[in-house]
């Protein structure tokens, strides 16, 4: 294990283990409460965050890998600049910007707060499919032209498969983000965890605050590790050796 990756490993337990000593905090003062005296109100709210993350994920996968495949074809080059500050406008702009400035075009509600997560969640997916194609040695593609495969037969076993890596750490990072960000939903009246969280903020009521923030960072640890786990299922392990997973 090289020490990247040590680094990496060790940053991530000792998140993890920060998590659970606040967790035991929390339950030993009792702020866990809400969940257990108001369980089918808790239930509708992480449904509802999992409806935004979920839904507005996999719009941006729809059109982030797509948008990513066709910049990389040498007929689209040109159109690069423009699609990749497109894409950057989401990010460049402050979330609660972004769903303010959707309020203004689609009003409040659930449908408001997922367009503004799905603007958001753009450019990691297609940075990292564009630079996880961009990144294959172009003897492999010129060995994959001379044995005749075609544009298509590169496309999808030459190029998607090497580029999974990178594909797939995208849309993982996006995912993870949008855990997070959905919880700003409860301002356009979205929904979600975010709805005890700024009840607790605003009552100054830590019970309602924890009961709604602690769910979320769970909720995005166990799915950055639900993902990891399919990284490793879908990459083949030869790309996982020379890619360093």
């Amino acid at each position: 294990m090289n020490k990247k990756k040590l680094i990496s490993l060790l940053v991530r337990y000792l998140v993890y283990a920060l998590v659970i000593i606040f967790m035991v905090w929390a339950v030993k003062n009792q702020y866990f409460s809400y969940i257990f005296s108001e369980t089918n109100t808790f239930l509708l709210l992480l449904k509802q965050h999992f409806q935004l993350v979920l839904v507005s994920s996999l719009l941006a996968i729809a059109v982030a890998v797509p948008a990513g495949i066709l910049i990389t074809r040498k007929s689209f080059r040109r159109a690069e600049w423009a699609v990749s500050n497109t894409v950057n406008f989401g990010q460049t702009i402050p979330s609660l910007a972004v769903l303010a400035l959707m309020i203004s075009i689609l009003g409040i509600g659930f449908n408001t707060a997922v367009f503004a997560l799905f603007i958001y969640s753009l450019l990691p997916i297609y940075r990292n499919t564009v630079a996880g194609i961009d990144s294959l040695d172009e003897n492999l593609i010129d060995a994959a032209r001379g044995m005749g495969m075609t544009p298509s037969q590169i496309l999808f076993k030459i190029e998607l498969p090497n580029a999974a890596y990178s594909i797939l750490a995208g849309i993982r990072t996006a995912v993870v983000l949008n855990i997070g960000t959905a919880a700003l939903a409860y301002v356009v009246g979205g929904g979600g965890l975010g709805v005890w969280i700024f009840t607790g903020i605003q009552l100054f009521d830590n019970g309602y605050l924890i009961s709604g923030a602690i769910p979320v960072t769970l909720l995005a640890i166990s799915v950055d590790y639900l993902l990891r786990l399919l990284e490793r299922a879908v990459v083949s392990e030869g790309i996982k050796r020379t890619g360093g997973m």
